[in-house]
């Protein structure tokens, strides 16, 4: 059974191809005296594999996969150090304060938490696909998010600290980085008010674009881990893409010329931004879809991971079982190449 990614929209493509904006006046840096925590719990998030497909779905399955206890196993053999968990919590919530979320799917979460934790692979755990929030920014959604999260936060307060929390994922449309920027800081507070020391990563606007950086105002705080996205070049990792109306035409290669400059560039930006602000980084996805020549697939995200690396970022490919696969859940075996451009041949 094919294993489906998300539809996408056009307007997330667009936002996709947009990394050589010139670089902006970078937003004010704070710097906290001690980010060591924060460091340390990337450290654990090394070599991450996204479980993409799964409850980030309207209800789990919906899109063609679920997460089962094997996948953890395999994940764990093959030397991943952590899962991210993408979750639709909104889709499991009241819209009316104290915006509950349903107990059996709390559970469920408790369930491949617990599995993943049982076998030492540390998790970022995220808010997903809360389209709501995207398209109205308002302090009526912001309060909701920030309901959603307290009750997170409450329940894993005592979960060890190899668990990591993501706020939100990707805002973009009409959620600017700005607005983002401006209501960071009650929301990490509700957060903090149950899990004070706990890693949390922040990311940028525009689905996490590294060109939106020098738009982005972290708080002052000294766990926060700096999370991006990257797909560059888009005419190539989303090839053939059934959700976009104009997708890239299928039978790109990877590199054309001057390619693997610009994403050094574009990389050179993030680092910049990190280190004036002592925060580590974390490239919550990346991935290519699998229209790609395998050998193709392998060259780009061999590529892609060794730059990660290079600048001692830690990294977590999308996805698993999706549309960018390195694994056949079917058939119970990886991808071998893309396998081995993830973990070292």
């Amino acid at each position: 059974m094919v294993r489906f990614l998300f539809p996408l929209t056009l307007a997330l493509l667009i936002g996709c191809t947009a990394e050589a904006a010139p670089p902006r006046e970078p937003a004010p840096a704070e710097v906290p005296a001690d980010t060591a925590r924060a460091h340390a719990a990337n450290r654990r998030l090394t070599r991450t594999m996204n479980l993409a497909n799964a409850l980030e779905a309207p209800r789990e399955g919906e899109w063609g996969y679920t997460i089962t206890a094997e996948d953890l196993d395999a994940i764990k053999e093959a030397g991943f150090t952590a899962v991210r968990i993408p979750v639709k919590w909104s889709a499991h919530a009241a819209e009316e304060a104290p915006y509950t979320i349903a107990p059996a799917f709390f559970a469920r979460i408790d369930e491949v938490l617990n599995q993943a934790l049982e076998r030492q692979l540390a998790v970022v755990l995220n808010v997903h696909h809360y389209e709501e929030i995207h398209q109205d920014p308002s302090d009526a959604h912001f309060d909701r998010l920030t309901g959603l999260w307290r009750q997170i936060a409450t329940r894993y307060q005592n979960r060890p600290p190899a668990l990591v929390f993501e706020l939100l994922n990707e805002p973009s449309f009409e959620l600017s980085t700005e607005r983002w920027s401006e209501k960071l800081p009650e929301l990490l507070a509700a957060v903090r008010e149950t899990n004070p020391t706990r890693a949390v990563m922040i990311g940028p606007g525009r689905w996490n674009q590294i060109s939106e950086l020098d738009n982005l105002v972290l708080p002052s705080d000294p766990d926060l881990i700096l999370t991006v996205h990257c797909y560059e070049p888009h005419g190539f990792t989303h090839q053939g893409a059934h959700w976009d109306p104009n997708p890239p035409p299928i039978g790109r290669s990877f590199p054309q010329a001057g390619e693997e400059e610009e994403i050094r560039a574009l990389f050179d930006r993030c680092e910049a931004y990190a280190e004036a602000r002592n925060r580590p980084v974390f490239v919550g996805e990346f991935g290519a879809i699998r229209h790609a020549s395998m050998e193709d697939r392998a060259r780009w995200t061999r590529f892609m991971r060794t730059e990660f690396e290079k600048r001692g970022w830690s990294w977590g490919y999308w996805g698993l079982a999706a549309e960018f696969p390195a694994y056949d859940p079917e058939r119970d075996v990886w991808l071998e190449p893309i396998k081995a451009a993830l973990l070292g041949d």
